[in-house]
């Protein structure tokens, strides 16, 4: 069977589905495997015992597997929640990217990924703020794809969002914060986990309690990227 995309190497695995109540993709979400190298990362996505997958696998050197349909439910994105939609795997094409999470992600890797942005966002006409992290659907438990991973040359590429400077920055107000928060599309979530979703793609470097910068990133974002919550789980 062809991939879906361009020079993707076919290697199915047995872990999918059909998409629950006729949903189609709304959303791209971003991963790292965790795990000592591609093969490995191929072998547990690929593996009935796990009950995990994803559609996408990019190696460090960028050489792309496809494991699971577009058309399909690939379990990638576990509990959690974006815009209101819980039944996140329903709504999304899942992508995996070689990487322990403490380390940069190579050049060749982030061509690749950037390329499969590209291609899946034109066949499901999905806008930039489709695309997001493991991190921003369930803050409470996940971390993907981390500090290093560079959001804001995807943004920089059309492939993702980044917010704008404000005129001002508005005094740290937590119910605010989590109101703009929810607004562009992240959970309600223990308010640390929350801030921390935040900092980890908007302020990777940052440390301490909220503070008015946290606050104008996520004023921004609503503002300019507030979330359809028509598109819910059917």
């Amino acid at each position: 069977m062809p991939a879906d995309a361009q020079g993707a190497l076919w290697h199915p695995s047995p872990n999918f589905g059909p998409r629950r109540g006729s949903a189609t993709v709304s959303l791209i979400v971003i991963h790292y495997t965790a795990m000592a190298g591609a093969e490995a990362a191929l072998e547990r996505l690929c593996d009935p015992a796990f009950e995990v997958s994803a559609h996408y696998l990019i190696g460090a050197d960028g050489t792309l597997w496809q494991m699971v349909r577009e058309a399909e439910r690939a379990w990638h994105a576990g509990q959690g929640l974006w815009g209101g939609t819980d039944d996140v795997n329903s709504r999304s094409i899942g992508i995996e990217l070689d990487n322990l999470g403490d380390q940069s992600f190579p050049a060749a890797q982030m061509g690749r990924l950037r390329t499969l942005l590209a291609e899946v966002m034109a066949r499901h006409a999905l806008p930039p703020e489709s695309v997001i992290g493991h991190s921003d659907m369930a803050p409470e438990r996940k971390y993907d794809p981390g500090r290093q991973f560079d959001w804001r040359g995807l943004a920089a590429a059309g492939l993702s969002v980044w917010p704008a400077p404000l005129g001002s920055e508005p005094s740290p107000d937590p119910r605010q914060f989590e109101a703009d928060a929810c607004a562009f599309g992240y959970p309600q979530a223990e308010p640390d986990a929350l801030l921390d979703a935040v900092r980890q793609r908007f302020r990777p470097g940052a440390t301490g309690p909220l503070c008015a910068a946290d606050m104008a990133i996520v004023a921004d974002l609503a503002h300019r990227f507030p979330v359809d919550r028509s598109v819910r789980n059917a």
